[in-house]
């Protein structure tokens, strides 16, 4: 990919007409003083130290502590977009300068732990809902549109994933025992799956989404199997057929371009780490057929995903939020139920549930 252009679709992937802003903005900004004291309202937990428009400071929320971000409103319109738009508009407006912050990360951190609380303010409503869903459908992951996807998020280029994975280039959730290095959380988080498969050398692994192969690399030097490891993305086949290479493991792992649906062969064992939230809501019996069609009688399939509670499931389904807009396109978050009950259909045993997350222990 081109240096100067790499990165550009994600600006360009905007839908302008999805925002709210322009003359509503002009008309009915003044107005929008109303919204935060909704937004201010719902903050259950932290706030945000607010710079407004016409230079005013107000703090909203504050009242328990959390996370205290900084935000200058440069105009109006950025609460418009956030309002009608939701995260999709929230983001448009930062890229147009409408809002800044020297640290936006709190401030992130601050809309998930008050979601719930928040209720509707910052999420995309009426047309604006319609318009970011129908968008949102026209990128769909069929066959034709995957690699199209994929190639959005993934073939941005190795160097840029390098400058802020850990050195295994592992992109997905971790298991932390202690401070330490995420390399080895994320090496723990790759055994810790592979355990639960009871491979044995010598046995096939199919890995739906194997990214750079971090885990491939493990499950065929220290668990002794073969590997067929399914990526849509060239650079990242590009990156992990050099990267086994120079592991001497060549003749043992097999890195296709290959989209899941397609995949031929029989396996004693499949894996997927965080890759079925890209797939979108449409294709989940799709992706499970495929796991049920490709794993020998009494194999077993580890899958991590990453799930939303179900109360919040329908209206997030209903939108497209900043993450299936600019991140991964045609994507859905899982909702384990209903993802549960289609695995069930298909004829796989859906058992040994695993959560990752933080303990939480009693004072």
């Amino acid at each position: 990919m081109n240096q100067q252009s790499r990165g550009r679709h994600l600006v360009a992937a905007d839908r302008g007409f999805a925002t709210g802003g322009g003359l509503v903005a002009r008309l009915f900004g003044g107005g929008f003083r109303k919204i935060l004291d909704r937004i201010d309202g719902g903050l259950r937990e932290g706030g945000i130290d607010a710079t407004l428009p016409d230079g005013s400071k107000r703090i909203l929320g504050g009242r328990r502590p959390g996370p205290m971000p900084v935000v200058q409103l440069h105009s109006w319109r950025a609460i418009v977009r956030l309002v009608t738009s939701g995260s999709v508009g929230w983001y448009k407006a930062w890229a147009l300068g409408e809002w800044s912050s020297p640290d936006p990360v709190p401030l992130f951190d601050l809309f998930m732990r008050n979601g719930e609380s928040l209720g509707e303010v910052a999420r995309a409503k009426g047309i604006w809902r319609k318009l970011n869903r129908a968008a949102h459908l026209l990128r769909r992951n069929s066959k034709s549109r995957a690699r199209l996807n994929i190639a959005f998020h993934y073939d941005l280029g190795n160097d840029f994933y390098s400058a802020w994975l850990d050195r295994s280039m592992t992109y997905s959730s971790a298991i932390f025992l202690s401070d330490e290095p995420l390399e080895e959380a994320q090496a723990r988080k790759i055994r810790a799956l592979l355990d639960r498969l009871d491979l044995q050398p010598g046995q096939r692994l199919l890995e739906i989404g194997c990214g750079w192969g971090s885990l491939a690399e493990i499950a065929a030097k220290e668990y002794g199997v073969e590997v067929v490891g399914l990526t849509l993305s060239a650079e990242q086949k590009a990156y992990a057929d050099t990267r086994l290479a120079r592991a001497g493991l060549a003749d043992r792992v097999r890195i296709e371009l290959t989209d899941y649906r397609d995949v031929q062969g029989r396996f004693d064992a499949v894996a997927s780490i965080e890759m079925v939230e890209a797939v979108g809501q449409d294709y989940w019996p799709s992706f499970l057929h495929a796991v049920a069609r490709v794993l020998k009688p009494s194999g077993r399939a580890a899958i991590q995903f990453i799930s939303i509670r179900e109360e919040l499931f329908d209206s997030y389904a209903s939108s497209a939020d900043f993450i299936q807009t600019y991140i991964f396109p045609g994507g859905m978050l899982i909702s384990e139920p209903r993802f549960q009950a289609m695995a069930e259909l298909v004829g796989l045993n859906w058992r040994d549930r695993r959560a990752l997350g933080p303990i939480m222990r009693r004072r």
